[in-house]
């Protein structure tokens, strides 16, 4: 291990110890205001919000949605990975901020139109950040461990913390897992779906506003793409590490 892989393995321990934190007084106040303002949504709003997790869930593990298209090839150095991953959030984030933006222009239709938009660049952004880091997409079992990623960034505490120790011990839960695995038995899918609304609701309640939705919509995805690119750079990093220390 060089001192740069030193360096990022003390940062990506302390990633972990930080999801493994219990929640602020901040997030359980948010999450109040957030379950007060869900009464005034629409049913159909969630019923389309559950639904477009549930088919991306299902796109990462059993399709091709989501795969790279060549431009991005694997680095031969952990930090040549970490270079270019903060070369490729930003034009991620610029994407995603400029669709949230026509969205959130159009108030309620546009806005739920939005979530399944901002959850096809999230995981296109996961697929082409894999493959800078040498993380092979077509196995399942890699696939099921970028949706870990994922839900270390968009998930409440509880589940966070959860989500850590699963990280940390990766290679013991995935040794005796064959490269095809069941998503029933792999992947609680609704709880899965819970956990992401529950994280972004808020902020995403507040896109339907027309007009002052285009606002919130744009700086929104932003927010939420380099939220997600922090999450990915020190997963992908503890899985270079993982593989290539015999950690």
């Amino acid at each position: 291990m060089n001192d740069y892989e030193r360096k990022a393995l003390e940062e990506t321990e302390v990633w972990l110890r930080q999801l493994k934190k219990p929640a602020s007084m901040t997030q359980h106040l948010t999450k109040n205001v957030q379950t007060k303002m869900n009464r005034f949504v629409p049913q159909k709003f969630h019923d389309a919000m559950g639904k477009a997790v549930k088919q991306m869930t299902e796109g990462v593990l059993n399709g091709s949605d989501y795969l790279p298209n060549g431009k991005h090839e694997q680095a031969e150095m952990l930090q040549e990975a970490d270079d270019r991953l903060d070369e490729l959030i930003p034009a991620f984030q610029k994407g995603a901020a400029a669709e949230g933006a026509g969205t959130g222009a159009g108030g309620f239709l546009l806005g739920a139109a939005d979530f399944p938009l901002l959850l096809g660049f999230k995981m296109r952004f996961l697929f082409s950040a894999a493959t800078i880091y040498g993380i092979d997409v077509s196995d399942f079992r890699n696939r099921l461990y970028m949706l870990h990623v994922f839900q270390a960034a968009f998930s409440s505490a509880e589940k966070r913390e959860e989500t850590a120790y699963r990280l940390e011990e990766w290679q013991e839960y995935v040794k005796d897992k064959p490269r095809k695995i069941s998503v029933a038995q792999e992947l609680d899918w609704s709880s899965f779906q819970q956990e992401y609304r529950d994280h972004i609701d808020l902020v995403k309640l507040m896109q339907l506003v027309p007009g002052f939705g285009a606002v919130v919509g744009a700086a929104a995805n932003y927010h939420l793409l380099g939220h997600l690119g922090e999450a990915a750079k020190q997963g992908y990093r503890w899985k270079w590490l993982m593989e290539n220390n015999d950690m």
